[in-house]
């Protein structure tokens, strides 16, 4: 559990570093178009600025979402939730 843990530190530093300009381009907005076609066109951009930047940040988020899996199923079969909450006698 504490290599997890260590993972998880790591991979958010990486997500810091290499995600910065991706949250800072972010902000610039055309008030006439809407959540998603601004978000699919910073991603267009990124991309085309660096392929290899938005592959890491895909494994960034693949990483977290399966650690947090990890770390549910963990808590769920050592700590017998089920039980706690009454579903199972």
């Amino acid at each position: 559990m504490i290599g997890a843990i260590e993972i998880l530190m790591i991979a958010i530093i990486f997500g810091i570093i290499y995600g910065r300009d991706a949250i800072d381009r972010s902000w610039k907005k055309n008030p006439d178009e809407g959540v998603v076609e601004s978000f699919t066109e910073d991603v267009k951009e990124y991309y085309h600025d660096d392929p290899k930047r938005l592959v890491k940040l895909i494994v960034l988020a693949v990483s977290v979402l399966s650690f947090i899996a990890v770390l549910v199923y963990w808590v769920v079969t050592h700590y017998d939730i089920a039980k706690m909450i009454g579903l199972n006698q």
